[in-house]
């Protein structure tokens, strides 16, 4: 038994050792460097350079800017390093953490990790100890093998730091070799700093572990430093004590003049109030002075400091110079991705920043549309529709204003965008005139849309349920060189009562201003200005595609890569749109001469950026060699369209164009993929299999042929002997519309007015309790369908 004993006394440690390095090795595939520049080597350890440099003095302004950080200190809390139960390490989290750390560090930037974690990781080694002591002296002089009951004395915590100091390090430097990248220990404590030769001498070691590509990890050395006593800290630049390790990372990144010091602890970050408490906010940007608006709670489960030692030591770091972002580094989902997310200027955690924004933050603004949207729905039908006129007379009105910002767009970006986006992006006097138009007609159809009664049901005898329509609540559009957008959009968030967040490009910001003041001056006339906002902070899409608690749809007008990466960002928020515009258009055997050609070349090539314009077109094999083949391959030289050519009609062709990469494509360009296929199941066949459920077409004099696509191809629009570019919300008569809806949930096709409602329930009863209607009780469910108030048509 004494053999078993102490063959086991050295396990625990060798198997974090093995369970290190077979997990490193399979994480250790993933990291990938960037293009290199140049490789430069120090002891056989190759290492990348990337061109990041800045001169440092003051910290970064905006998120945005944390991706040109060179220098980090990433500050690692106990919480994060250990596991819930305070003896051992989070080995998973620490892997991790190394991992994004050694992938920064393959880039070019200097990395220093302040880690916590010696105490809890000796604490478990000697509580290892003391069982396998305890056993042994039982066995010794017990003579049986039965143990009894041990009980383990409290550890000092001192004890536990010089015990688990050394096995941290091994640790670490056995992830770290598994990048190829070398690290080094420093135990510092306050005297350190307090001492101009010891400072200066910590400062040189520093420098030149960075000049060799080291990591230096740094700790407070736990094993003498006193307990921690009250001082009279944050009175200055060069006033504060190493007592944690939170001070300890603010002091050493203005020591060391870091760019950027990332503080993980096991909160989001910083909270207007003590984290799980009902009106707890977390605050996304934190500026000095702000200390007084915010209430700590009690400190880490584990460590010496809590959220307001972090707060000090934040300000602190960022009055030396250094911008800081506190974050969680314990939560499951983001902690594999949290320290890159953030130096990608991701909106992760609390940004400290010295710079306040000139308007109000985007949480602000989708709190104002909340609260705006809420107001506008309380409006009469008749004083949403006068808003809405208003705004239609104001485009027209202010139409040389208007104009006037769109030049400044276009000359802007002339040369750096594509033709078709230039259009898109072009304003006119007609564009202008029939947007008003369009208006109007929302105008008039918004007078019975918001609390419309669908149902009515009597459930007994004085007590009747009603269904009826409501905003959905607030919206997020974000549309991409689309001025014209914006007053639709507007339009119909007005009528349907929603509040409204815009989102445009900068590539119309001009255009977008002033439409967007007009907007609001015509909300004003109700008092309802704030119900519409106009997002011009330097948030990513992809931030504002988190904000679940402030927005509950979002509605992407733009390219498929937009819309794709919009539904890949947003985190439970419905994303209503469609990623392609993939439309066909279907020549049957009994197709008449006349219409193909027209309604081709209106498909194609009246606006072929268009997401309702054809990219595919379907012939039936009957129809090669004919006429009315001839006239279509014309009409399209002389419209100057690109053809790609489908497998099968290549192979119909002795000399055939250029053969399509991929029959799911959208050009969204004069470029056009011509396939044959033998009978109008193919046709269906087809677009079930390459097409985006947008908008497909039959071409056919056949009625029953007409009939049978119509009702078997599954997409949002289907038309017999119609252009494609009919599927728009302005010509379907919805007045505009917020965009065209692929998915199945909802609303499907053109979205207007309709497709921004949604419903709720009232039920009006007179002290009815569910008990009186059960066995023995003195009512009965009757359930009857009440006559429903006719809708105003007019």
């Amino acid at each position: 038994m004494l053999s078993q004993v102490y063959h086991s006394r050295f396990q625990p440690f060798n198997h974090l050792l093995h369970w290190v390095k077979s997990t490193a090795v399979s994480r250790s595939h993933r990291v990938q460097p960037p293009a290199i520049r140049h490789v430069r080597s120090w002891s056989n350890i190759p290492f990348i350079t990337v061109p990041l440099s800045r001169t440092h003095g003051k910290s970064f302004a905006h998120r945005s800017e944390l991706k040109h950080a060179k220098r980090i200190v990433v500050k690692l809390g106990s919480a994060v390093v250990t596991r819930g139960d305070e003896c051992g390490l989070a080995l998973g989290r620490l892997a991790s953490i190394v991992e994004q750390v050694s992938v920064l560090q393959n880039q070019g930037r200097e990395m220093i990790l302040v880690t916590s974690g010696a105490v809890a990781f000796g604490k478990q080694r000697l509580r290892h100890e003391i069982l396998l002591s305890q056993s042994v002296r039982q066995a010794l002089h017990s003579g049986q093998n039965q143990l009894k009951e041990m009980a383990i004395p409290v550890l000092e915590a001192r004890a536990c730091a010089a015990a688990g100091q050394s096995g941290l390090m091994a640790l670490y430097e056995a992830m770290f070799t598994q990048y190829s990248i070398c690290a080094a220990q420093i135990l510092v404590t306050n005297l350190d700093f307090h001492d101009e030769q010891k400072r200066r001498n910590l400062n040189g070691t520093l420098h030149e572990l960075l000049r060799m590509n080291i990591v230096p990890i740094v700790n407070t050395n736990d094993a003498v430093v006193p307990p921690a006593e009250p001082n009279s800290d944050l009175q200055g630049v060069n006033v504060i004590s190493v007592k944690d390790n939170d001070s300890l990372a603010a002091r050493l990144a203005v020591e060391m003049k870091t760019d950027l010091l990332i503080v993980l602890s096991d909160v989001e970050g910083l909270f207007d109030s003590p984290p799980g408490s009902d009106d707890a906010k977390l605050i996304d940007i934190f500026y000095p002075g702000d200390q007084q608006s915010v209430t700590f709670g009690t400190k880490s489960r584990v460590g010496m400091g809590g959220m307001e030692a972090k707060v000090k030591a934040a300000l602190w770091a960022l009055q030396g110079g250094t911008s800081v972002v506190i974050a969680n580094g314990t939560h499951p989902k983001v902690s594999g991705h949290v320290i890159t997310d953030i130096v990608e200027g991701k909106k992760v955690g609390t940004f400290f920043s010295e710079v306040k924004p000139a308007g109000p933050t985007v949480e602000q603004q989708g709190e104002m549309a909340r609260s705006g949207g809420r107001t506008l729905a309380t409006l009469e039908p008749e004083q949403r529709a006068e808003i809405i006129h208003h705004l239609a007379d104001l485009l027209t009105d202010q139409r040389d204003e208007i104009l006037l910002a769109n030049k400044k767009d276009l000359e802007e970006a002339e040369g750096r965008l594509a033709a078709p986006l230039l259009k898109r992006l072009s304003l006119s006097t007609s564009k202008l005139n029939s947007l008003a138009i369009g208006l109007r007609q929302i105008a008039a159809s918004s007078q019975d849309s918001v609390g419309r009664v669908l149902r009515r049901t009597r459930i007994a005898k004085n007590l009747e349920l009603e269904q009826v329509t409501v905003p959905i609540g607030v919206l997020l559009v974000i549309f991409e060189s689309r001025p014209d957008c914006l007053p639709q959009v507007a339009a119909l968030a007005i009528a349907s009562g929603n509040g409204l967040l815009l989102k445009g490009g900068k590539e119309a910001a001009h255009s977008n201003r002033i439409l967007h003041l007009l907007t609001q001056e015509a909300l004003s006339i109700h008092g309802v200005k704030e119900a519409v906002q106009l997002v011009n902070t330097r948030e990513e899409v992809e931030d504002l595609c988190r904000l679940d608690k402030l927005i509950d749809l979002i509605i992407p007008r733009g390219s498929s890569q937009l819309v794709r990466d919009i539904q890949k960002a947003a985190k439970g928020i419905p994303v209503m749109g469609h990623s392609e515009g993939i439309c066909h258009l279907y020549v049957d055997s009994e197709a008449s001469v006349d219409k193909v050609t027209r309604l081709v070349r209106d498909s194609k090539c009246e606006y072929p950026a268009a997401c309702n314009a054809l990219e595919t077109l379907l012939i039936h094999r009957d129809l090669l060699r004919t006429p009315l083949f001839d006239q279509i391959i014309d009409m399209l030289r002389v419209e100057q369209v690109k053809i790609h050519a489908g497998p099968k009609f290549a192979s119909y062709l002795t000399f055939s164009p250029s053969e399509v990469k991929s029959l799911r494509t959208e050009y969204g360009d004069l470029e056009l993929c011509i396939e044959v296929v033998d009978s109008v199941q193919e046709a269906i066949d087809h677009i079930h299999k390459y097409g985006s459920s947008h908008t497909d077409v039959i071409v056919t004099e056949n009625e029953k042929t007409a009939e049978f696509f119509l009702q078997h191809v599954d997409s949002a629009c289907v038309f017999w002997n119609a252009s494609t570019r009919f599927s728009d919300g302005y010509r379907f008569g919805l007045g505009a519309e917020v965009g065209i809806s692929t998915s199945r949930i909802h609303a499907r096709g053109p979205v207007g007015l309709e497709g921004l409602l949604t419903t709720k329930w009232l039920l009006r009863g007179q002290d009815h309790v569910v008990s009186d209607f059960s066995e023995h009780g003195s009512l009965k469910y009757l359930h009857e369908n009440l006559p429903v108030p006719q809708r105003n048509t007019n």
